[in-house]
């Protein structure tokens, strides 16, 4: 996630830590959808924020990656698959994304690595209060399921163009942290989910121009 760091941002941790996020979509009727969610007022990181569900991995994601992908390695896209779960009630299995269900329910017909092609890398530069190296990770939704917010960490949950998202931000009804606002606008190109599944974004720290021009919000948290 490279962001640029206002001079008095406080220095909270040093600590690099990695993440998931998943990118769940689906070929609506006027184009890609995606599942966005709105982080609980009480996340310690940026509360109140518009994000892909995900997070941090903890030590369950290794074990989770060895049963569900034959190898520690791919903790983060267990963590991915985990976050789906426990913020929107989605679970991904070898059949494909479905509603409800429990972690347990992955380990009869866990997914394969194929069915989350990686998106996006975003590594965060030094100096940022919270840092981590974030995979994100494209996943197909058939139509017709929903998410279920958990009403804990994430107070929303639904299904949104990107540039209907766009358009709620630049409106100021919606707040996008960079490596979000960055990957929404790259997506938003993406005519359906064939696109995006093929789809390998760059990432990239704002110019000046963009510090300059785009809300103080989408780069450092308020």
């Amino acid at each position: 996630m490279a962001v640029k760091v206002h001079a008095r941002m406080p220095l909270v941790d040093e600590e690099i830590r990695e993440a998931a996020s998943a990118v769940v979509a689906r070929d609506g009727e006027q184009g890609l959808e995606v599942v966005v969610l709105e982080r609980g007022a009480a996340s310690r990181f940026l509360p109140g924020y518009v994000a892909f569900p995900g997070g941090s991995t903890d030590g369950e994601d290794r074990e989770l990656a060895r049963r569900w992908f034959g190898t520690p390695e791919e903790a983060r896209r267990a963590c991915a698959v985990r976050e789906l779960v426990e913020e929107v009630s989605l679970v991904l299995t070898r059949t494909g994304l479905a509603e409800g269900g429990e972690l347990g329910a992955i380990d009869t017909d866990p997914p394969s690595a194929e069915q989350l092609p990686e998106l996006a890398h975003w590594v965060a530069p030094p100096r940022i209060p919270v840092r981590f190296d974030a995979r994100y990770f494209a996943v197909r939704a058939p139509a017709g399921i929903e998410p279920v917010p958990d009403g804990g960490e994430t107070a929303d949950a639904w299904w949104v163009s990107p540039a209907s998202l766009l358009e709620e931000w630049t409106a100021g009804r919606r707040r996008l942290y960079w490596p979000t606002f960055f990957t929404v606008t790259e997506i938003s190109g993406c005519r359906s989910v064939d696109e995006l599944l093929g789809l390998r974004i760059r990432t990239r720290e704002p110019d000046d121009a963009e510090l300059e021009r785009l809300p103080r919000s989408t780069f450092w948290q308020e």
